[in-house]
């Protein structure tokens, strides 16, 4: 209960002034509080008809859409014109949340010290006769609640099929070296 509501609650007992001063509440802003009553009232109508259709856009979706998708949905339906920031604000109260994007997991640090790595096939990426060149990478890939996986492949440049593959939860080569 606010102090407002609790001067208004007992201000036939005890007088509007006395209360005001003993909870170091000034009557302007009490009397303040009383105008605006109804002002207050309207717009937490209008807000839970807003969560409403926050929930059910957010329902629709999945539960993948957050504030600024839902705004523009909202404002596609063509209802009454509403702020992202009011969106987000309800999202909150009613505790929805959208999906969030996670940030790309950074797999390689470049170290400016290192020696860099010969260049055996000069950029040249054919050969005459197959078991000739192989190329080489490692492919990051990601792992809903784990983590990160590494696939590593071995190319013939002649004929361009898969020579060898590995999968690890580590990024070195060794294991690919192996399968071939």
């Amino acid at each position: 209960m606010n102090r407002c509501q609790f001067v208004e609650d007992h201000q036939r007992r005890h007088g509007v002034k006395r209360l005001c001063d003993i909870l170091g509440l000034s009557r302007s802003s009490f009397y303040y509080w009383r105008r605006t009553a109804a002002a207050r009232a309207a717009r937490q109508i209008a807000e839970a008809w807003l969560a409403d259709r926050i929930r059910k856009v957010h329902q629709n979706s999945d539960g993948t859409y957050g504030a600024p998708r839902i705004t523009a949905e909202l404002r596609d339906e063509g209802g009454p014109v509403v702020n992202h920031k009011r969106v987000a604000r309800i999202m909150r109260t009613i505790g929805l949340e959208g999906v969030r994007l996670r940030r790309r997991h950074r797999t390689t640090v470049a170290d400016q010290a290192a020696a860099k790595a010969p260049d055996l096939i000069r950029r040249d990426f054919t050969a005459a006769a197959v078991n000739r060149k192989y190329v080489g990478d490692i492919t990051y890939l990601p792992v809903n609640g784990s983590k990160p996986l590494y696939l590593a492949t071995v190319i013939d440049l002649a004929s361009r099929r898969l020579a060898g593959w590995a999968i690890a939860d580590h990024m070195l080569p060794n294991a690919v070296v192996k399968r071939l």
